[in-house]
């Protein structure tokens, strides 16, 4: 928790249902959860179980059929459309399977776009985006178009702009699945370093054992349910 007491995210009673009547199915079922500033956390489960359904919930990039999301105390859902966009962007950083960048565009110009959408400068985006892209190894990669860089340099971009406003949350959702496992191990130590240097909050859906253990803190969603630990092996989870 923060210097007042309140925790950065909080979760309470989470359910999310897809479809209506006797077809609906349930992949959260009244979820809790709490998050401190600078937490790591590993979310688990097998293939299907809703684990991505949660982070992006959490990221307020969906909304919970029933239950609220409380950032710093306050309810994300209550603010309007465009309040809630600006909250996204200022204050939570994302980094998928699949990274999402721009092909037709640099690496520091996908890097700059977050603050580009906030009205920053472009000579302070382009300042700090080159910083965080040096800190992610990127240095000499800078005006390199994103779809000819390498399947790993292209997540480090990924990571450097989800970083670059310094967000209080990055929520991370199979960083490494889509890559080898040494370019994997790079990322993963990436992100952890990240938390180390900054502060920043990280939540991790994961099928890496390996990863799960370096976050410290496990979650583990099964049928809906979130729970602290594992009784035992997670299918799915190597």
């Amino acid at each position: 928790m923060n210097d007042t007491g309140v925790p950065l995210i909080e979760a309470r009673g989470l359910v999310k249902r897809f479809g209506e009547g006797e077809v609906a199915i349930e992949v959260l079922r009244s979820v809790d959860l709490v998050l401190e500033e600078g937490a790591r956390v590993a979310v688990v489960g097998q293939s299907g179980v809703g684990k991505s359904t949660l982070l992006h919930i959490l990221g307020t990039l969906d909304r919970p059929t029933e239950g609220e999301v409380l950032f710093r105390g306050e309810d994300v859902f209550g603010r309007t459309p465009d309040d809630l966009a600006r909250l996204r962007n200022r204050f939570l950083g994302f980094v998928f399977q699949f990274h999402h960048l721009l092909p037709e565009f640099s690496a520091i110009e996908n890097v700059m776009m977050p603050g580009l959408l906030q009205d920053l400068g472009r000579d302070e985006m382009r300042e700090r985006a080159g910083a965080i892209l040096a800190e992610v190894g990127l240095a000499h990669r800078l005006e390199h178009a994103v779809g000819k860089l390498s399947g790993g340099e292209r997540q480090r971009v990924a990571v450097a702009r989800a970083l670059v406003l310094e967000p209080a949350v990055v929520l991370a959702d199979e960083p490494t699945g889509n890559l080898d496992p040494s370019t994997g191990e790079q990322v993963a130590e990436l992100l952890l370093e990240m938390n180390r240097q900054h502060g920043t909050t990280l939540v991790v859906v994961t099928h890496s054992a390996r990863m799960a253990e370096k976050l410290g803190r496990t979650l583990v969603l099964n049928e809906g349910h979130l729970s602290d630990g594992a009784a035992g092996p997670v299918e799915g989870l190597v």
